[in-house]
């Protein structure tokens, strides 16, 4: 098989999903399936489907398009909160969409109207990561007004942590959340059927909360995809970590010196590096480079270490593992890696364990 190259072990995924959907359902949260780092993969997105997820979540009008037209049989959200250039793309190709701008609001009820169709909306709530949100104070007048607007369902609230400014969900915020659905409720007399309280970064608090107040909804892919939580990215209890591998290919392996030689100017990456003086070492050149993934987010499995990197090659130091040319090294990806890697298109995707699949579709 073409090299790079990424196996993605749908059994692993499948497992996941089952034991979040346990751990989240015993306090009754329902998950939102995060596809965004899959790029929309139809083959993994059947695999969320098959085990019972109700909403797939995609910041990629593309990638949802790429999903529909596969055969996904899903509710749709659109994650990042629309751009005015993208309301008729989001009115025609989602179910729902998170969203903190009015003016945005009105253009979605324009072409919901003209589509003859009921748009669904998530108004998010600013709690302090200061990404995406409505300021809480400003929340009543928001709902006013979207209330007015034909063609939106408002079905409910959430938050989002972790993401920008790296804050976490506790206590405070989560029922200061809820309290503002239970009084917007009240207020205007609707029913918020969601209230979604987070991401992947809500494990911990998860665990040390008796009450999750409104709670009822969080949009989860780390977890799903690395087993991990996204606070301090450390494994949760049986899940796996290791569900992707990327497997690339040695080009060149030579005794060569530990530091360049000549007048030092800025490397590929624009970068003036130091090197220290080791002596000889044995170096190889491995076929795959940050066009292809984001080095740092990498860990070899092999006794390898990673010196550097260009757009197209990573040097490591072989000195240990004495691999050849042909010879393949394997990796571990976090988030952010993972992300690049699965919508590179010089990345070889290789499902393994297909039977979980129970609707395999064709990818690329």
């Amino acid at each position: 098989m073409k090299l790079p190259r990424i196996d993605v072990d749908i059994g692993k995924i499948a497992h996941n999903i089952q034991q979040l959907k346990g751990l989240y359902g015993s306090k009754g949260i329902k998950i939102t399936a995060v596809t965004k780092v899959i790029g929309g993969n139809p083959a993994i997105a059947s695999v969320l489907v098959g085990k019972d997820i109700g909403i797939l979540a995609d910041s990629r009008i593309e990638n949802i398009v790429k999903m529909r037209k596969s055969g996904i049989q899903s509710k749709f959200l659109l994650l990042r909160t629309p751009a005015l250039s993208q309301v008729e793309e989001v009115v025609a190709y989602t179910d729902i969409s998170l969203n903190s701008e009015l003016v945005v609001l009105q253009e979605l009820s324009k072409y919901a109207i003209r589509n003859k169709t009921v748009h669904e909306v998530i108004l998010m709530v600013e709690l302090g990561d200061l990404r995406e949100g409505i300021m809480p104070l400003e929340m009543n007048d928001t709902v006013k007004e979207v209330l007015k607007l034909r063609g939106l369902s408002l079905m409910g609230i959430g938050s989002n942590f972790a993401c920008f400014g790296g804050i976490g969900p506790d206590e405070d915020k989560i029922n200061e959340l809820s309290s503002i659905a239970t009084n917007l409720e009240t207020k205007f007399k609707i029913v918020l059927t969601i209230v979604s309280g987070g991401n992947s970064a809500n494990y911990h608090w998860f665990k040390s909360s008796k009450n999750v107040g409104r709670i009822n909804n969080l949009r989860v892919g780390e977890s799903i995809f690395l087993g991990r939580e996204a606070l301090c990215r450390t494994p949760i209890q049986n899940l796996y970590t290791d569900a992707f591998t990327l497997v690339t290919e040695v080009i060149e392996s030579k005794m060569k010196p530990s530091k360049p030689y000549g007048k030092s100017y800025q490397d590929a990456n624009g970068e003036i590096r130091e090197f220290k003086e080791k002596g000889l070492m044995n170096r190889a050149i491995l076929a795959m480079g940050g066009q292809d993934v984001e080095v740092s987010g990498i860990v070899p499995r092999q006794d390898v270490a990673i010196l550097g990197a260009s757009s197209d090659h990573i040097v490591i130091n072989n000195t240990k593992s004495n691999l050849k040319v042909g010879d393949t090294v394997e990796f571990d990806l976090n988030y952010n890696a993972l992300l690049r890697a699965l919508n590179s298109s010089y990345i070889t995707k290789n499902i393994i364990n297909i039977n979980e699949c129970k609707n395999v579709l064709q990818i690329s």
